[in-house]
């Protein structure tokens, strides 16, 4: 895992992306930008190759799993590593959607450390 890959933090909480970024730069992920929902992390994909993307699964009006149906069918970004952070019953709807890895809230470090390793493994 190289930590200098740009990173796409989207949750339309600000304190949920904080506490992510937080995460990230302990893990040495010092390009990390934000998004606060589908549509503006879209927007920022157009501007930006981003080689993991962080994404909340229930937003609005573009939520997690448009955004990853959108990252799926994009033939610049399907392949991009994805984790969702979802409530726990979202957990089966984010993997069947494409997701790399998931994060059920609340998390801790050593969880987010995971789902780091296991978005960046091979399939």
């Amino acid at each position: 895992m190289v930590a200098s890959r740009p990173v796409l933090v989207v949750d339309d909480s600000s304190t949920i992306r904080l506490l992510v970024t937080k995460h990230l730069d302990a893990l040495g992920f010092a390009d990390v930008d934000h998004a606060e929902d589908g549509r503006a992390a879209l927007e920022r994909m157009r501007e930006k190759q981003y080689e993991l993307m962080i994404s909340d699964w229930e937003m609005q009006p573009v939520g997690g799993e448009q955004l990853l149906k959108a990252v799926r069918d994009s033939a610049k970004t399907f392949k991009l590593p994805v984790i969702m952070i979802t409530a726990t019953g979202s957990r089966g709807a984010s993997w069947l959607a494409g997701a790399n890895a998931f994060l059920a809230k609340p998390f801790t470090e050593s969880d987010f450390q995971k789902a780091v390793k296991t978005a960046f493994a091979p399939r």
